[in-house]
């Protein structure tokens, strides 16, 4: 393949390094894995049967992380490849609910091979037609009553954007900054949450903002992310593939409906497709208005459409904020005025508050957990991280709906679904400083448990000594997963911190 200065993209592999960027504590984590926060669905298996893929798919790595500018003009023959075909479907969710086709992933995969075929001839020839996504809706997390938006591709959809994902990851990659976490190879949300503790813990942060876009999957603009993606990929295959899923449209009680703005929350190709917008609109103008208008230290992480900013200086947050939504406006984005705010946080300000009367630091609210400023047992500053409580009583609402509908099945599998579910709890919530939470929680899923067993018969009153036994035998105890933020950002950045 050649590149846009008629060079080849077949040169040698160059070792990485651990760090991409240079930037502050809050962009120092780097790596190539699996994203938390990213569908096990849309990261195609690496197999012993893919060396020739992967190589491949590595020289175009070489030849963007070489040449910034370089625009790629030969993709399309790597999505189409048999093998990246089959190893896409093979990283599925194989019990995942079907699209507007009807076609399941053990139905596809009884004549796998002349299926993935005829997809590839028809992906190579320009047949292939994407379908539109079956809509479906969701309860939102800690807000009861509010549903969220869901699409459900066809299964040769979810196939093909998941080929498509990878070879684009390949180039996209070696572009995104060093402060963007979601759903990114290698990143995950606790990688996000420690970065901005660290951001905030050792720079001079005295002023943070927290941030929302407003409705963004929805507004996100198809025209501009077309140019955007048109910066590094030439190839008019591809380009017209990705213009294909956008405007497949959205199958709702039976009537298709097309927007020029949006993309469905749901499908592989999202994800992508918004780090790629926001990219652009929003983590190159931070870099160079960090660079060259803010005059004190600054700080900033993002995760997917969730971005928090700090900042040494009011004035310099006021700016910066009211740049930020001239900025949105221009490429069809809107902060969201009642969940945008900038609070006084940092390690100055409780003594700061203090001095004018003004009461305890505020608190904000990120990936899940409640940030405020905290002390250690020496009395030092540490960012304290607790679950939020709408997380905390809407998972309880979620389990006493689940177990009604288990409130006959025996002891042991109830005991060994709820152990599943505290399990799964401690392993994200489980950070360090949060154990009296996690405490909390498990207590109040014991509560619920027994209010549930109690119901089973009119005459079953379950005395507490019984339903501790069933507690102490299924439920485990709570325990802290994860390092201190310092611990896990230094096993990241050794030998090249850019902790400075």
């Amino acid at each position: 393949m050649m590149n846009g200065h008629g060079k080849s993209d077949s040169s040698a592999v160059p070792k990485k390094s651990p760090n991409k960027a240079e930037g502050p504590a809050a962009e120092v984590t780097e790596g190539r894995g699996l994203a938390k926060g990213n569908s096990p669905e849309c990261n195609a298996l690496r197999t012993q049967g893919r060396e020739s893929t992967t190589s491949a798919l590595e020289r175009v790595r070489q030849a963007a992380r070489k040449d910034r500018k370089q625009r790629f003009t030969a993709l399309l023959h790597h999505i189409y490849d048999v093998e990246r075909l089959r190893a896409a479907y093979l990283s599925m969710k194989k019990d995942a609910a079907a699209g507007v086709d009807g076609e399941t992933w053990e139905h596809y995969g009884e004549t796998l091979e002349q299926n993935l075929l005829d997809l590839s001839h028809r992906l190579k020839r320009g047949g292939y037609r994407a379908r539109p996504v079956r809509r479906v809706y969701i309860p939102k997390v800690g807000k009861p009553g509010e549903l969220r938006p869901l699409g459900v591709p066809a299964l040769e959809d979810k196939v093909v954007q998941r080929a498509t994902v990878e070879v684009l990851s390949a180039i996209y990659e070696q572009d995104f900054l060093g402060f963007s976490y979601g759903f990114r190879p290698g990143r995950s949300p606790h990688q996000a949450l420690d970065a901005l503790a660290v951001g905030v813990g050792t720079r001079r942060v005295s002023w943070v903002l927290d941030a929302d876009i407003r409705r963004f999957y929805d507004t996100l603009d198809h025209g501009w992310l077309v140019k955007f993606v048109e910066h590094r990929v030439a190839d008019r295959r591809v380009v017209r593939l990705i213009q294909k899923w956008l405007n497949a449209g959205v199958l709702e009680e039976g009537k298709r409906v097309q927007s020029e703005v949006g993309t469905v929350q749901g499908g592989c190709i999202s994800p992508l497709l918004a780090n790629l917008y926001l990219h652009y609109v929003l983590d190159l103008w931070v870099q160079q208005w960090r660079q060259k208008q803010a005059n004190g230290e600054v700080i900033f992480v993002r995760f997917a459409d969730d971005f928090v900013a700090g900042f040494q200086h009011r004035q310099e947050a006021e700016r910066f904020l009211a740049e930020l939504r001239e900025r949105f406006a221009k490429f069809g984005l809107e902060l969201h005025a009642d969940k945008t705010r900038i609070v006084e946080f940092g390690r100055y300000a409780e003594q700061n508050r203090r001095n004018r009367g003004a009461g305890k630091p505020e608190t904000f609210n990120f990936l899940g957990f409640t940030h405020s400023c905290g002390k250690t047992r020496k009395g030092h500053f540490t960012v304290l991280r607790q679950t939020m409580r709408q997380r905390w009583q809407a998972k309880l609402r979620t389990l006493k709906e689940e177990l009604r509908r288990r409130m006959h099945e025996p002891i042991s599998e109830q005991g060994a679904y709820l152990r599943s579910v505290l399990l799964g709890h401690y392993r994200y919530y489980g950070v360090p400083l949060n154990g009296a939470a996690l405490g909390a929680f498990r207590g109040a899923v014991g509560y619920l448990w027994r209010t549930v067993l109690r119901r089973r018969s009119q005459g079953n009153h379950l005395p507490w000594r019984r339903m501790r036994r069933y507690i102490q035998r299924w439920f485990p105890m709570p325990r802290v997963c994860h390092p201190y933020p310092l611990v896990r950002l230094g096993v990241f950045t050794q030998g090249g911190s850019r902790m400075r």
